[in-house]
């Protein structure tokens, strides 16, 4: 049976989960955005079927409204639905990353025609906008379903269904347990980068030498840090409560680390950082998480024309799309490495054999 979809809010998550829904007939996508580029994107190149300025008018006819907006405006939105004349009952859902001010505005809801169920798909890119959206952005990534007001058994298999086609993996949890669990893995570890950039700038006051250096490893454990200031202060703002009490737990880590430094606590030094190690190798490394996921190739190559176009030819000839390429260190007349960034695991592993077996040097960490 058709039934009708609305998107509130067409950046990269709204724009990808339209792209999605938009592989099965039974769905008829309405986007809506208040950015008139947005809007126009979508509907130029096929992300939804119909688009539109004007929230009423979007809601209107829908079966199911998806609020893809950051947290503050998508409160906004649920103010706005519960004051509005419905025709029928619908399923009204969410895709921000702090649960519990989502689920405290929708426990306002007074209109009996909203059922509101929470939810947050837990992947993203180091790209946003409509333009960045991937039909595939959710693929084996867990997405938390938080069933609020109204909400049943049914109507959560409901919304299941119709975001089957993003191949998520579908956890309910409380809207606490979600913000916890995010807090750390996610919010939190973007504030640490944060920081570890302000670090290295004020150093940069001692030796202007410094960014010169800031390269490969710093590079990737401060990348997060250069995401969207005005979303992530919103989240941090929505999730203050969980940031306070982990921003405490750290200054109590680091307290703890500086005297295992101080006193050259060697024994102390290897066991702490052999748990860490083990805690990190054990991490699942098919499941796609809230921070954007990174499958790296290291490559050796040799300081000659057509190095790089080599090595992205043949990988082009074993059909292998690489999702971008860095020249990590070359040195005249002698070697340099690659570091190669692919959409999947399995497409890194595959690159890796396929390289290896023509002779080049290869390493995943």
């Amino acid at each position: 049976m058709k039934q009708t979809i609305v998107i509130a809010g067409l950046g990269l998550i709204g724009g990808s989960l339209a792209k999605g829904m938009m592989r099965s007939e039974d769905n008829y996508i309405i986007g809506y955005d208040v950015n008139q580029d947005s809007l126009e994107f979508a509907r130029l190149n096929g992300i939804v079927h119909r688009t539109t300025t004007f929230f009423p008018e979007a809601i209107e006819d829908a079966d199911i409204v998806i609020l893809a907006a950051p947290i503050s405006e998508s409160i906004q939105l649920i103010g706005v639905l519960n004051e509005l004349p419905l025709k029928k009952e619908m399923i009204v859902s969410d895709v921000a990353s702090v649960k519990s001010s989502i689920i405290k505005a929708a426990s306002t809801l007074t209109n009996e025609k909203i059922c509101f169920i929470g939810g947050h798909p837990m992947a993203g890119s180091h790209k946003r906008g409509i333009s960045a959206a991937k039909a595939h952005l959710f693929e084996n990534a867990i997405y938390v379903l938080t069933p609020s007001i109204r909400s049943t058994d049914k109507k959560v298999e409901t919304l299941k269904n119709v975001l089957q086609y993003t191949k998520s993996k579908f956890v309910i949890l409380s809207p606490d347990e979600h913000d916890e669990m995010t807090g750390v893995v996610s919010h939190f570890p973007h504030l640490i980068a944060s920081s570890l950039v302000h670090q290295a700038r004020k150093w940069e006051d001692t030796h202007t030498f410094l960014p010169n250096l800031a390269a490969g490893g710093f590079r990737d454990i401060t990348r997060i840090a250069s995401s969207n200031p005005e979303m992530w202060q919103d989240i941090f703002y929505h999730n203050r409560e969980k940031m306070s009490v982990l921003l405490e737990e750290w200054i109590h880590e680091m307290i703890d680390l500086k005297g295992l430094v101080d006193n050259n606590k060697k024994n102390d030094m290897i066991l702490y950082l052999k748990n860490a190690k083990h805690y990190r190798d054990g991490l699942p490394s098919k499941e796609k998480g809230s921070i954007a996921s990174f499958y790296d190739v290291y490559v050796d190559i040799k300081d000659q024309t057509g190095a790089i176009a080599s090595v992205a030819q043949l990988l082009a000839d074993h059909h292998i799309s690489i999702k971008n390429i860095e020249i990590l260190e070359m040195r005249e007349g002698i070697t340099g490495v690659l570091r190669l960034s692919f959409y999947s695991k399995e497409a890194q592993s595959k690159s890796s054999t396929f390289l290896q077996d023509n002779g080049y040097d290869t390493t995943i960490l």
